[in-house]
């Protein structure tokens, strides 16, 4: 049974067109693109595993991941704790809260309160830019979203490695003109990258995202895949619109 869950009034209840799920999110604040849904897709996640979502936010991820996976535990991490608190009440009006549990934590921190090498799976869609490049949003709960303000990529990827086992899994979405410093940064994290796959919004333009496996502790040697195109002539690719069990 859905639960009541009451909306403030600066936020809205939205439908993320994924199973029935809808998650809550600030009118002004940071909302959710279409990223965590291409990396819940590209992940494989197996029944049973314990997932860890760095950086959940409203908690997109790990709300698709309960619906569309047999995961066992899912946790998602989030420093925001206005955010957290929408995620929260999000799992609760899926009625998912006993498979999803949200922690209020800064990543930096997790030992505190998740064990080493736990989960078999992590997943992050981390703030993409550094703090010093680009514009920053006009907003602290946006500006964090999109950049390195409390955690950078070496956080995340030693945030990781420290929950991960040997051969656990590490998924990210991350920006195509940074793939130097992911796929650098995860080797030296002992996250050895495993899959590849650019992502473009069209056809005949440069890939603009990036989504990367690595394997704790994995051997050296790297697939890399077709490229994922978002657009086409009418929208959605048949691939995305896949995605959301449509087309």
């Amino acid at each position: 049974m859905v639960a009541d869950v009451r909306l403030r009034a600066d936020e809205t209840l939205d439908d993320l067109r994924l199973g029935g799920l809808r998650v809550i999110q600030k009118k002004d604040g940071y909302r959710f693109s279409l990223d965590p849904v291409l990396l819940c897709d590209f992940a494989q996640i197996k029944s049973g595993w314990t997932v860890c979502d760095l950086g959940c936010g409203s908690g997109v991820i790990p709300l698709i991941l309960a619906r569309k996976t047999q995961g066992g535990r899912i946790v998602g991490i989030e420093i925001q704790s206005e955010l957290a608190d929408r995620a929260r009440r999000s799992v609760l009006h899926n009625d998912l809260q006993d498979r999803v549990e949200i922690l209020c934590q800064d990543l930096r921190s997790v030992r505190e309160v998740v064990a080493a090498e736990s989960c078999q799976a992590v997943l992050a869609n981390p703030p993409y830019r550094r703090p010093q490049s680009g514009r920053l949003a006009p907003g602290d709960e946006r500006a964090r979203a999109r950049h390195e303000l409390h955690g950078g990529l070496e956080d995340f990827l030693a945030c990781s490695a420290y929950l991960l086992g040997t051969g656990g899994r590490f998924y990210m979405v991350h920006l195509a003109e940074r793939m130097t410093d992911v796929l650098t940064g995860m080797r030296q994290a002992g996250l050895e990258p495993k899959r590849l796959r650019c992502v473009h919004s069209r056809q005949d333009e440069p890939a603009c995202l990036i989504l990367v496996e690595g394997r704790r502790g994995g051997a050296p040697g790297m697939v890399l895949e077709a490229p994922l195109f978002i657009y086409g002539e009418n929208g959605y690719t048949e691939e995305v619109l896949g995605m959301y069990g449509e087309g």
